[in-house]
């Protein structure tokens, strides 16, 4: 049964890979040419060489895009599925839609928002090649800690529910979660490579396509395999795949 959770988790991801490749031509990619544009008039201005184009801009916003979102959608539907098998049955009494849109929301949380606001996506032009590994490990190194803290805060609501009941432990859990991530936040070098004469407007409208895109693949995630993994644990057996999937 996790195995047929796994191939809906997969094939869930490409729909949302091809929905985000959509939404990532028409909202990002202008957005991209805009910023390519402005390096390419900075770098003939300050006399720089042309840099060599080892894939066409073309490629990239085609095939190179799709290829890229659509991989990505797949490995996250996949580890989502196995994410959903572990923990129905497992965090309440919880349907699978009502579960699966539930872990959708938290690791659009933790593993793309909590770390876009301390280290926000960038476009071309924006950002110092030479510090391309220090930012990558920053922003990794923010999204690990996001997710132990809501491993932490998702043991510590189960802990509070006893005492206190789901809804209050739920909301301390919570406060618990932001407070923690806060803290490590403002812990962290902050970095602003955004050269002065970068359009703000620009910038802004980059950063929205980009948490608009991950926004799309987490929600078609959580909304359409809570749909298929239903069919699969209730409408298909009655529950008896519940009870196997509890027990793995």
């Amino acid at each position: 049964m996790i195995g047929s959770l796994l191939l809906r988790g997969m094939l869930v991801g490409i729909l949302a890979g091809l929905l985000a490749f959509g939404f990532a031509r028409v909202f990002g990619e202008p957005m991209v040419e805009q910023a390519i544009a402005l390096e390419e008039q900075a770098a003939q201005k300050a006399g720089e060489p042309a840099e060599p184009e080892l894939v066409s801009r073309e490629v990239q916003a085609s095939i190179g895009l799709l290829t890229g979102v659509v991989v990505y959608g797949v490995g996250i539907g996949g580890l989502f599925a196995l994410v959903f098998a572990f923990a129905y049955g497992r965090i309440g009494s919880l349907s699978p839609r009502a579960l699966a849109a539930l872990l959708a929301a938290a690791a659009f949380v933790a593993i793309y928002l909590v770390p876009d606001l301390k280290y926000p996506a960038n476009p071309p032009a924006v950002g110092v090649p030479e510090t391309i590994g220090y930012r990558t490990g920053l922003y990794f190194f923010m999204m690990v800690f996001s997710i132990a803290a809501l491993a932490f805060a998702v043991t510590f609501q189960r802990s509070l529910a006893v005492r206190l009941g789901g809804w209050n432990g739920g909301i301390l859990a919570a406060v618990a979660f932001v407070a923690i991530v806060a803290v490590v936040s403002a812990l962290l070098p902050d970095i602003n490579e955004v050269p002065s004469e970068f359009p703000a407007l620009l910038l802004w409208k980059f950063r929205v396509a980009s948490l608009g895109i991950q926004f799309l693949m987490w929600t078609v995630i959580g909304l359409a395999f809570g749909a298929l993994a239903e069919r699969v644990l209730v409408g298909r057996t009655g529950g008896a795949a519940a009870l196997r999937v509890r027990s793995a």
